[in-house]
């Protein structure tokens, strides 16, 4: 039935006026509405639909762009999105790595450009690029029942299943945000959950932007992950420090004092709930104590090193705050160099060889490899391979070298010859 059947057919006009009355109809429908204005995209195989690509200045000021991408193709992607914002003369490029997209799956993206300052900024198309890869659906399902409601306030509530056989750690949900007439924002959900064993049912929320809350009218594309963590890179001491994080709020401009002991970043959380923040940094000496600030005001924390030997700070982020995160501690200096692949890469290929991580996270690392230049091939282009999957013996080989049965350059020199046989393609 097409959007003129609704119309035309006073029946069956009447029944879609009385389950209106339903809060859920606002999720349902959505849903219908966006599947139909998919199909005119089709043709593309990885693709942000223009009418699910925004750009707007959030509660707190801060110029948000958003989108979805969808990936038509029989195999995980994953994407790398160019986002340009023209600010008068000047114009803003931020590119992102996406989180790995399944076949025939739709995922959302969020950024943040603080920089951009004028009254009239102008969204041009997003370009986009993208590595194959390999990537299951994930095991979580959205439970479209009567606990599936959009409240009043615009937020909405449901419930996620863990419908496969292992535990899922570290989930969000991702949705878009629609208006009468336009998408309005990219949510996630509020509550850290550190994981969702085989069956197990938990409930979730999420909360549009205060800035755009009285004009919500229904919420669609409702995208599990089991990805979460951010990477960052800040100048330090004459060298990039990497580091990563994982909140709901969201963190950017990261930046050392001269002396390398001192990184600051802004802080965004515009939600009404309170929601968390966990940053993982290598150690340089081992020694380091940190003390954390919110606007030079002292903020609890846990610190704690993980048996990677990464140092972890993790604390709680208020409801509807902002300000200048200022953590103090660091040694001065860079890590020590005992690799030139991360450590972070060498734990990942240690946890997916024993399954506690998925193929795609483990495949972020090897993806981190070509874009710091470690690894290098010719770029191949990329073949539909319906049942693509990454070899069993890889995974065992994996494990070896993270136990240090085999050298680094005979890891790099594995992974070189599977992109190669395009078991990897780039």
């Amino acid at each position: 039935m097409n959007l003129s059947s609704f119309t035309m057919d006073l029946e069956y006009s009447s029944f879609i006026s009385k389950i209106f009355q339903s809060k859920i109809v606002f999720l349902l429908i959505g849903f219908v509405l966006t599947s139909l204005l998919v199909s005119e995209f089709a043709f593309a195989d990885v693709f942000i639909p223009t009418q699910e690509y925004l750009g707007y200045f959030d509660y707190q000021g801060v110029y948000t762009v958003g989108g979805n991408v969808k990936n038509q193709n029989d195999y995980a992607v994953i994407p790398t999105i160019t986002v340009s914002v023209v600010d008068g003369e000047n114009t803003f490029t931020k590119t992102i790595s996406h989180v790995p997209i399944p076949p025939k799956t739709d995922i959302p993206f969020k950024i943040k450009i603080p920089e951009i300052q004028g009254e009239n900024p102008v969204l041009l198309e997003a370009k986009l690029n993208f590595m194959k890869t390999q990537k299951d659906p994930i095991s979580i399902q959205v439970l479209y029942d009567n606990t599936l409601i959009k409240h009043d306030d615009g937020h909405v509530t449901g419930r996620i299943k863990n419908i496969g056989n292992q535990t899922v750690f570290n989930p969000k949900i991702l949705a878009i945000v629609h208006g009468h007439e336009k998408v309005l924002d990219i949510v996630n959900n509020i509550e850290y959950i550190e994981k969702i064993e085989p069956n197990q049912i938990l409930n979730f929320s999420m909360y549009p932007d205060p800035s755009i809350t009285d004009k919500v009218f229904f919420y669609s594309c409702f995208a599990p992950l089991d990805t979460t963590v951010v990477p960052v890179i800040a100048k330090k001491n004459g060298g990039d420090f990497d580091f990563r994080y994982d909140s709901g709020a969201w963190y950017s401009a990261a930046k050392f004092n001269e002396e390398g002991t001192v990184l600051t970043m802004r802080g965004y959380n515009s939600y009404p709930l309170e929601t968390y923040a966990n940053f993982e940094f290598p150690q340089i000496s081992g020694k380091e104590k940190f003390t954390v600030t919110l606007n030079d005001k002292p903020v609890k924390f846990i610190q704690s090193v993980d048996e990677a030997g990464f140092w972890h700070v993790a604390f709680n982020v208020d409801p509807i705050s902002q300000g200048i995160l200022k953590i103090t501690g660091f040694e001065k200096g860079l890590p020590p160099e005992t690799s030139k692949i991360p450590k972070w890469i060498k734990t990942n290929a240690n946890w997916w060889s024993t399954d506690q991580i998925s193929d795609s996270e483990f495949l972020e690392g090897i993806d981190f490899l070509f874009k710091k230049g470690i690894i290098a091939v010719t770029p191949r282009e990329l073949i539909n391979e319906s049942n693509w999957k990454i070899p069993s013996w890889i995974k065992t080989t994996s494990g070896w070298w993270s136990e240090d049965k085999i050298s680094d350059d005979d890891f790099l020199k594995i992974v070189e010859n599977l992109v190669k046989r395009k078991i990897i393609v780039i």
